[in-house]
C-alpha cells in the first residue's frame, strides 16, 4: 500500500539529503571551538552553514556526496599554510582538500568530516592579481600564476602581452592547481606535452604546512611529486608557466572515416610528422579524434562545427556504418603565416584515408578555438542540463592494443548497450613528451591513446553508464589491455598500486616525506585506511 505523504513524492530525495546535511552539520557544532586560540584568524575563515557545506559536498560528477565539517575561505596563501600546519601539529589531525572548480567526477576534491579549502573564494579575493606575466631577456616570456586561477583568465592576461601558454585542456574554466594535479591534456599534448611538462617552477604548501619553492633543480623531489600527484603531496600556490608568441587565428578541420584502422593510422602519421619529420610552418598544433554514433547529436555540446545542412548526410553515413570516426586537426597562424596555412594543411592531409566528400573546415580566432567548449556549456546551463550526473571514464590505452579495444569496446559493449550519448574521444600522444619523474602514470609504449567517455545522464539512470564503465574496465582486464585511468578512481590500495606500477613505491615514500600525517586530498582514497587510523578520534 502506498504511503500518504504530506508533500509531493518527488521531494523525498531532497528531504532525505537535507535531513542528512542538517544531521551532519549539527555534529560539527563546536568544531571551531576546538581550534587553538592562537589560530583565531583561521577560525574566522571557517564556515559550517548548511548552504556552504552542501556546495562543498558535491562535484561535477553529481553522483556522490561527502559532507565536510567546515569550508575554509582563505584570504592569503599564508592562511592555507597555517590551516595545514594546524592540522599537522594537532594531536588528532583533520583532513584537508583544496577545491578549485569542483570539476572532479568521483569526489576527489571532497573531505568527509574534514575541511575543504575553497580556492574559488580565494581567487575572488585576489581580484585578478594572481597572474603576472614577465619578460626575461634570456628565456623570454613566462607567467607566475596562482594555483586558484582559471586557465581562461591566464589566456586573456597573457594575450595582453602577445603571448600564451602552449599546452591546454579542452575546457578552460578549470584551475591551474586542478589540472596540474592530474596532468592537463588535450589535442595539443601530442606536440607540446601535457600541462605538467610546461611548468618551470612552483610554490607548494606541503602536508606539513611549509611553503616551499621547487623546480627540476631545486627541491626537485617535491616538484616532480606534485605534478600529476593528485593533490597528495601539497597545495599548489603558484606555478611558473612557459609562454610563447600567440597566434591570431586557427584553421580548424574535421574529416570523417568509416574505418577505424585508417582513422588511427592517419592520426599516428600526423603526430609523427610533428615529431621532427616536417618543418614547423606546416606542423599541426592540435589533433583529436571522436566517435559519431546514433545515440548522440551530430554536433555535441563541445562545439557546433558541422553545418546544419550536412546533418542528414552525416546521419545517413552513421546509419550505414553504426560508428563514424571524426578526425579533428588545427593549425595556428598569424598575419605572416596566413598565406601558407592552406597549402600546409593540404600537404599534411594528402594521402590520408578519410572519406573525401566529408571534409569540413573553419577559420576562427585563437580565443574562439581554445574556448570552443564554453558556448556548449552555457547552452546546457540555460536548459538546466549542466548540473546533472557525469559518469565519465577517461583512460590511456597502449597503441599496440587499440585495435583490440575498438573490437571489444566500441564495436561490442558500446553498440550492444546502445546508451552512449555524450562525446567519445580517441586520440594519440607521444610518451616522449612526458617526464617520467613526475607522478602521473601513463602506458609504457612510445605512443598511447586517450579514450574519453564524456557521458551526461539523468539522476535516475547514471548507474547504467557506471555499469557500462565497469564493463569496459573489466573487458580491458580480461583482454590484458594495460589501461591507465586518467582522473583515476579506485576503491582499494591494491588497485592504486597497480595503477602506479613501478612508481608506487616512490609515490608512497613521497607521501610519507611531504604529507606524513596523510591529511591532504582524502577524496582520492589512495591512503584511506591510513587516514582513518589517524582520524578515528576526530570530533563528531
Amino acid at each position: 500500500m502506498a504511503k500518504n505523504y504530506p508533500f509531493p513524492t518527488y521531494l523525498i530525495p531532497l528531504l532525505i539529503t537535507t535531513t542528512l546535511l542538517i544531521s551532519t552539520v549539527s555534529k560539527t557544532k563546536g568544531w571551531k571551538t576546538m581550534l587553538p586560540p592562537i589560530d583565531e584568524s583561521i577560525s574566522q575563515n571557517l564556515r559550517d552553514d548548511i548552504e556552504t557545506i552542501q556546495l562543498a559536498s558535491k562535484d561535477y560528477g553529481n553522483m556522490m556526496q561527502e559532507f565536510p565539517a567546515a569550508v575554509f575561505h582563505p584570504s592569503s596563501i599564508n592562511d592555507i599554510a597555517r590551516l595545514i600546519k594546524l592540522s599537522y601539529n594537532s594531536s588528532v589531525p583533520f583532513t584537508i582538500a583544496a577545491r578549485g572548480q569542483g570539476h572532479s567526477i568521483s569526489g576527489q576534491a571532497m573531505a568527509r568530516d574534514g575541511v575543504v579549502v575553497d580556492m574559488a573564494s580565494f581567487r575572488k579575493q585576489r581580484n585578478g592579481v594572481g597572474i603576472i606575466v614577465h619578460e626575461d631577456p634570456f628565456i623570454g616570456y613566462y607567467a607566475d600564476v596562482g594555483g586558484e586561477q582559471l586557465w581562461i583568465d591566464v589566456l586573456h592576461k597573457t594575450l595582453e602581452h602577445g603571448v600564451a601558454p602552449v599546452s591546454w585542456t579542452d575546457y578552460l574554466y578549470l584551475t591551474l592547481g586542478g589540472t596540474l594535479s592530474n596532468a592537463g591534456i588535450s589535442g595539443t599534448t601530442f606536440r607540446y606535452g601535457p600541462q605538467i611538462s610546461n611548468v618551470q617552477e612552483m610554490d607548494v604548501i606541503t602536508g606539513k604546512g611549509d611553503l616551499v619553492t621547487c623546480s627540476s633543480q631545486e627541491n626537485s623531489e617535491l616538484f616532480h611529486a606534485v605534478l600529476g600527484g593528485l593533490g597528495q603531496f601539497g597545495v599548489i600556490a603558484r606555478a611558473r608557466i612557459v609562454l610563447e608568441p600567440a597566434p591570431k587565428r586557427v584553421k580548424w578541420v574535421r574529416l570523417l572515416y568509416s574505418d577505424f584502422s585508417d582513422f588511427t593510422k592517419d592520426q599516428e602519421r600526423l603526430i609523427s610528422m610533428n615529431n621532427g619529420i616536417r618543418t614547423k610552418h606546416i606542423a599541426l598544433d592540435y589533433l583529436e579524434g571522436m566517435l559519431l554514433m546514433h545515440q548522440g547529436p551530430i554536433n555535441n555540446w563541445r562545439s557546433s562545427f558541422f553545418p546544419l545542412s550536412e546533418h542528414p548526410r552525416i546521419a545517413s553515413l552513421i546509419t550505414k556504418h553504426n560508428i563514424i570516426y571524426c578526425l579533428e586537426v588545427a593549425k595556428y597562424y598569424d598575419d605572416q603565416s596566413q598565406k601558407n596555412v592552406n597549402k600546409g594543411i593540404q600537404d599534411l592531409l594528402q594521402g590520408l584515408g578519410y572519406i573525401p566528400e566529408f571534409y569540413y573546415e573553419k577559420n576562427v580566432t585563437f580565443v574562439e578555438f581554445l574556448n570552443r567548449v564554453r558556448s556548449g556549456e552555457l547552452k546546457l546551463q540555460s536548459q538546466g542540463l549542466w548540473d546533472v550526473p557525469h559518469p565519465w571514464l577517461n583512460m590511456f590505452i597502449p597503441r599496440s592494443q587499440i585495435m583490440d579495444f575498438n573490437s571489444g569496446v566500441f564495436n561490442d559493449i558500446i553498440l550492444k548497450r546502445n546508451i552512449t550519448n555524450g562525446p567519445v574521444l580517441v586520440y594519440p600522444m607521444h610518451r616522449s613528451k612526458w617526464d617520467d619523474r613526475m607522478s602521473a602514470s601513463i602506458p609504457d609504449e612510445d605512443i598511447f591513446y586517450t579514450i574519453g567517455f564524456l557521458h551526461s545522464s539523468g539522476f535516475h539512470n547514471w548507474k547504467e553508464f557506471d555499469d557500462q564503465n565497469r564493463d569496459i574496465l573489466q573487458f580491458c582486464s580480461d583482454a590484458g589491455i594495460k589501461v591507465k585511468q586518467y582522473f583515476p578512481h579506485y576503491n582499494t590500495q591494491e588497485d592504486w598500486a597497480n595503477h602506479f606500477g613501478i612508481k608506487w613505491r616512490s609515490f608512497v615514500e613521497r607521501k610519507y616525506q611531504f604529507d606524513p600525517r596523510m591529511t591532504l586530498s582524502p577524496g582520492q582514497k589512495i591512503f584511506e585506511n591510513n587516514q582513518k587510523q589517524r582520524l578515528k578520534s576526530f570530533p563528531q
